[in-house]
């Protein structure tokens, strides 16, 4: 038998790693392992389990193949088998009922991240443009941990992440690598090899990272400006801050002292629950360590006080100077580095401004009405919905279920498994997975735009997204912008030679593009992203270049400087735990949640608690229990669990709400609130109270 063929790919998912891949490609057609590409600097030959078994998802029995007309009431499961022109025939007469009757931004296309791949994903953008359809603000994800970079730098950029491996240590902040970003742990592990380099990580819970770590710190959650704070009191105390860098390269570095001189250790201890000792070492390695690079991750940041939090970690790196040296400095996310033209994909040039822009996490109270939600204009009638998951992964499910049941509005998921909100489709349309199609993707977690080609077919009668937007276009009397009549191909092309990039033949011959600025701009060595080339200690939170034509949140009422700001939703006598949603191993978002491979490996939904707070409420391990709150309450089993902070409970992974014993998610308890400064919600900010089911 002939060896399989390896073929280059890139992974999709809505993750920072981005993984270049090698696929093995079977004499019959089929896909068999899939491996990390070992030329990559980045991924180096290293990917997580469950991409590494992709076959388990693209040749899955429960793919949808067909496309399906309800027959049934909504949410019942029953649908028959239609042709796709009388699919598409059915969306296109929805979509103009709703424009004739209610006007144009009654019909909101809907999407997100199940497909990082720049064509299929944003191609629903143009769409949108074309007919002046409601525009969609961007929440759900990275509204607090960008807005909270850019504060401090200007630019969402940092150093070169492959300068982990060079570094002398690494802080892993709020993020769990081992499990869900399995690159940032081959290059620091590398260094710790080859360099002795120390790992330091921060997290609300003993993760595994946390376990793999030379010191592992545990904090209540929401609390880490107030460790970094009192860090930075250390390091101005003891003499660790380079006052060179900080006169030169930062903007109130004499306030900034003054202003943490009272944000002493004992002072964090009280908030974050560390020991001051925990703490004063903290300080001390990376005072003592000036090659120290800071990986700070999204999950810190999905609290009401998110934004503030990043900020004031990426100002430990402009205290101490680590931004001076090659394995040093603060990254979070490299997008600013992608000069990326999108206008043929998404009709820039189309977009009404004008048009208003609806909050995604705020789905339940959209469409149920909430009149502050619409932002002044009509009711939402028609939907269509792409590469993502709302009656699984939006906030405050309970409204979003009572949404999507209206019989006034009809909606279109185009989805490749039948998910929770497909089953409340009137129309459900059969979508290609990343090998089944042509795209191109950028690594947040590193400097690659990586081509990902078509390697085999989709099965039955599946369709990529933009072949159902351009087909729809057409129907709706919208084709008239050339990127309707494209394909991903030519849209790739297109969109590398204007952005000077190359062309589809080069990056097919070379499987991807090193985007990464040279060492004196990615360290800001030249000056920081503002006018007056200052790190900024002081932002000025209305100017951060960000998303802000969205719902924005108490923005005034944020710290002039980094400090702990008290905004969360805090426990009390009726809640009195603090509920953090952290991502499971096995899973991304609800993706991978409906194969055996991963929820084999994961087992159950479970809520861990710390024996200490388990056992006065007469709870044992394995019990069913009851959480909840004023937003509603879930149903799941009890893992008891050493190394939590008291009062604090977490369950991982988005499960498929069937797995809840109730059929309700784990997001009926999470908030959709617009925090500060732009927006987002704050998955990892809840207040619940356990019982015994």
């Amino acid at each position: 038998m002939n060896a399989p063929v390896l073929k280059a790919s890139a992974c999709p998912h809505d993750c920072p790693s981005t993984c270049a891949l090698e696929v093995e490609l079977l004499q019959d057609g089929m896909i068999g392992r899939v491996r990390g590409a070992r030329d990559n600097a980045y991924t180096a030959g290293v990917i997580c389990a469950k991409v590494a078994r992709y076959a388990e998802r693209l040749y899955h029995p429960d793919r949808l193949t067909k496309p399906l007309r309800r027959v049934g009431a909504k949410g019942e499961g029953r649908f028959e088998e239609i042709s796709w022109d009388a699919a598409l025939d059915a969306v296109a007469e929805a979509f103009l009922k709703a424009e004739a009757e209610h006007g144009a931004q009654s019909v909101w296309p809907y999407h997100y991240a199940g497909t990082m791949g720049l064509v299929q994903r944003d191609s629903i953008h143009r769409l949108r443009h074309a007919k002046g359809y409601s525009l969609q603000f961007d929440t759900i994800c990275t509204n607090m941990a960008w807005t909270g970079y850019i504060a401090g730098t200007g630019k969402l950029a940092g150093p070169d992440p492959r300068e982990m491996a060079l570094s002398d240590q690494i802080v892993i902040w709020g993020t769990n690598p081992v499990s869900t970003q399995v690159n940032v742990m081959t290059h620091a592990v590398t260094a710790r090899k080859t360099r002795g380099a120390k790992i330091i990580a921060i997290d609300v819970y003993p993760t595994q990272t946390i376990k793999q770590a030379d010191l592992g710190l545990v904090l209540r959650p929401g609390t880490d400006a107030a460790l970094a704070c009192a860090a930075m009191h250390v390091l101005f105390r003891d003499g660790f801050a380079d006052r060179t860098y900080l006169e030169r390269f930062t903007d109130c570095p004499a306030e900034l002292e003054a202003h943490v001189a009272t944000r002493t250790p004992e002072w964090a201890s009280a908030i974050t629950g560390l020991t001051v000792e925990e703490i004063e070492t903290f300080a001390r390695m990376i005072g003592e360590t000036k090659r120290t690079y800071f990986r700070l991750g999204y999950g810190f940041t999905r609290s009401r006080n998110g934004a503030m939090s990043m900020h004031a970690a990426s100002c430990i790196a402009a205290v101490t100077g680590a931004w001076q040296h090659e394995g040093g400095g603060a990254f979070h996310n490299n997008g600013a580095i992608y000069t990326l033209d999108k206008s043929m994909i998404e009709a820039t040039a189309l977009r009404d401004s004008s048009v208003r822009q609806l909050d995604q996490s705020q789905v339940g109270r959209v469409l149920t009405g909430d009149r502050e939600a619409l932002r002044g204009g009509p009711p939402v009638h028609a939907m269509l919905i792409q590469n993502t998951n709302p009656v699984s992964v939006a906030p405050e499910q309970e409204l979003v279920k009572q949404g999507f049941a209206r019989e006034d509005l009809f909606v279109c998921v185009h989805e490749q498994f039948m998910t929770e909100t497909a089953q409340m489709a009137d129309v459900v349309l059969p979508a290609t997975q990343f090998l089944e199609h042509d795209d191109i993707y950028k690594g947040g977690g590193h400097q690659y735009l990586m081509l990902g080609a078509k390697l085999v077919d989709g099965p039955g009668e599946t369709r990529e997204n933009l072949v159902v937007l351009n087909d729809l276009a057409r129907r709706l009397g919208a084709a008239g912008h050339p990127g309707f009549s494209m394909s991903a191909r030519e849209h790739i092309d297109w969109m590398l030679k204007a952005s000077d990039l190359g062309s589809l033949e080069e990056i097919e011959r070379d499987r991807w593009v090193d985007c990464q600025p040279d060492f004196e701009t990615a360290h800001y060595l030249k000056g920081f992203a503002w006018p007056d080339s200052k790190f900024r200690f002081r932002p000025d939170w209305p100017k951060v270049p960000a998303p802000n034509d969205g719902p924005m949140g108490p923005w005034a009422e944020m710290p002039a400087l980094p400090d702990y700001w008290p905004v969360v939703e805090a426990a009390d006598e009726t809640h009195p735990f603090r509920l953090v949603t952290s991502p499971a191993r096995s899973f991304l978002n609800s993706t991978f949640n409906e194969t055996a491979g991963s929820r084999d490996k994961e087992g159950r939904p479970e809520l861990m608690m710390r024996p200490e707070d388990a056992g006065p409420l007469g709870l044992q391990d394995g019990d069913r229990i009851r959480i909840g709150n004023a937003r509603g309450a879930v149903l799941l089993h009890l893992r008891v669990t050493e190394g939590l902070k008291p009062g604090v409970v977490i369950a991982e992974g988005i499960w498929p709400n069937e797995a809840y014993p109730d059929g309700k998610g784990i997001n009926t308890l999470t908030g959709a609130d617009a925090v500060a400064p732009y927006g987002g919600a704050a998955f990892h900010d809840i207040a619940v109270w356990v019982r015994k089911a």
